[in-house]
């Protein structure tokens, strides 16, 4: 917010898009993307905030927290059905938040070419008329094809790819403003390679 840096990507343990406003879940006690919204709020005074979520898993705790605020629009590509059970495309919000949530539920033998062609499309459309002022990323890397827990495709590369679509409205919307939390992911090899190419991203 004082410009001294356009993104950033935070190497943090444990996870935190399970927590709810009341309780932990999961690996998760602490939602720190939800806190960092809120922060932004209070702080900063912004109007719309963006969090995008590419873990594996649907964060219920996220869209928990702001399910009814227009303010936050939370977008998630996660498998379905899975853990923790929540997530359908149904669940778009309620009360003034209707609208304000985005859930894509997709199988596990989804190609990382369907998945970066819908999340573009999401972003192009939904996140970009949204003008949001900040955006904030769910970064798990548990879609990788080999994580052990998750596994939904993803190749390594593609976590510049989705980064970098990313950053490109990130630039037309809110001065690049980005902040990365790290979630998921548990292919202890693949893992710091999975992060390498989001940073990468992340830099350009």
């Amino acid at each position: 917010m004082n410009n001294e840096a356009n993104n950033a990507f935070c190497l943090i343990r444990p996870p935190g898009h399970h927590a709810t406003p009341t309780r932990g879940m999961g690996f998760c006690l602490f939602n720190n993307v939800a806190v960092a919204a809120k922060y932004l709020q209070r702080k900063y005074h912004l109007d719309n905030i963006v969090i995008i979520d590419w873990d594996v898993h649907h964060g219920n705790g996220t869209q928990d927290t702001f399910y009814e605020d227009p303010s936050v629009l939370y977008f998630s590509l996660h498998r379905y059905p899975f853990y923790p059970g929540t997530g359908s495309k149904n669940e778009t919000g309620a009360g003034k938040g209707v609208g304000s949530t985005i859930n894509i539920p997709l199988a596990y033998d989804t190609t990382p070419k369907k998945y970066i062609s819908i999340y573009e499309a999401i972003l192009e459309n939904d996140v970009k008329e949204f003008r949001p002022d900040f955006i904030l990323i769910s970064s798990g890397f548990d879609s990788y094809c080999l994580d052990p827990i998750g596994g939904l495709g993803l190749g390594i590369s593609e976590y510049r790819v989705l980064t970098e679509i990313t950053q490109k409205i990130a630039n037309e919307c809110c001065e690049g403003r980005i902040v990365s939390c790290l979630e998921g992911g548990y292919h202890l090899s693949d893992l710091p390679r999975c992060i390498e190419e989001h940073l990468n991203g992340l830099i350009n």
